[in-house]
């Protein structure tokens, strides 16, 4: 009998949930933490907009703090937010749409606590693949390569050097939820993101528009770290001069070089290429080593 009654009650939870006005705290605070970075680090929390991202979230185990919905807002998720410890609360149609940064009105949004990875915790949790991002400030271009970095099988990303925040709403939905499965380090120094990567055995690897080798004659299947720059001046000097080394994409036609966006996802599907195409060599290797000499045909009379 426990089992059925703590599901009424989860789902009682949202029904009964307190109905504010736009001039709440709470409501005021998702305005506040919308808009201004600094809020978000004064209060360490951020916004997450939408019932998919909410979706996402709460899949990934993000501690949230608060949910605001509207009467749109399907109750199954706040059930599932209410379940996982958040406080729901309902307010009018429109409200949301008044005190968020989105486009598209939407009708829920969540306050969710902002993590606090260091460089040292992202160089721990790189794997494979990680990316390093020095002075990007365009939030679509960051949330494209937190999802290139997901999609390719990276564990981390860190914005140094004056980036964007990977926590502004923007970011947010252009990662698509991939900045809550990754461990994303904000306000990073890029030096100190460098030291910690080489120290735990990541290979660095700097993007430059013009005179470097070509990406794909480096070895990019070994645990490597991706440094890109900014969009309007590409890597810096300081942190071209503290990688190992540094690849250009060449280009046949007469575009000077390819947004950052776009530039970092084709290398970290190259990375990804190479680690595929390295498991099927030694796949390979080991069913031959596993073959009796008399299935390969080498029978000796």
């Amino acid at each position: 009998m426990t089992g059925p009654v703590r599901l009424a009650h989860a789902a009682a939870i949202p029904r009964m949930a307190q109905r504010v006005s736009v001039r709440h705290p709470s409501v005021q605070r998702l305005r506040r933490l919308s808009g201004r970075r600094s809020a978000r680090s004064d209060e360490g929390a951020y916004v997450i907009d939408g019932p998919t991202l909410l979706a996402e979230a709460l899949g990934a185990g993000v501690p949230l703090h608060e949910v605001v919905a509207e009467p749109s807002c399907p109750d199954e998720l706040l059930e599932r937010a209410a379940a996982a410890g958040a406080t729901v609360r309902r307010v009018d149609a429109g409200v949301l749409a008044r005190v968020t940064d989105t486009v598209t009105p939407q009708p829920v949004a969540a306050i969710a606590a902002l993590p606090g990875a260091t460089s040292a915790d992202a160089a721990a949790a790189a794997g494979p693949l990680a990316l390093v991002l020095v002075g990007v400030g365009d939030p679509g271009n960051a949330g494209t390569l937190l999802r290139s970095a997901e999609g390719a099988g990276a564990g981390a990303v860190m914005f140094c050097d004056g980036s964007v925040d990977p926590y502004a709403p923007k970011c947010v939905r252009a990662s698509a939820g991939s900045v809550f499965r990754l461990v994303v380090v904000r306000d990073a120094s890029s030096s100190e993101a460098l030291r910690h990567l080489s120290a735990a055995g990541v290979a660095t690897v700097g993007t430059l528009a013009r005179g470097a080798p070509p990406y794909d004659e480096a070895d990019l299947a070994r645990p490597v770290a991706l440094v890109l720059g900014s969009e309007a001046h590409g890597l810096s000097e300081a942190a071209a001069g503290q990688v190992e080394r540094t690849v250009t994409i060449p280009m046949a036609g007469r575009t000077e070089s390819l947004n950052v966006g776009m530039a970092g996802t084709i290398l970290c599907f190259e990375s990804l290429r190479q680690r595929r195409a390295l498991a099927q060599h030694r796949d390979q290797r080991n069913e031959l080593d596993a073959t009796p000499p008399e299935a390969a045909g080498c029978n000796e009379p």
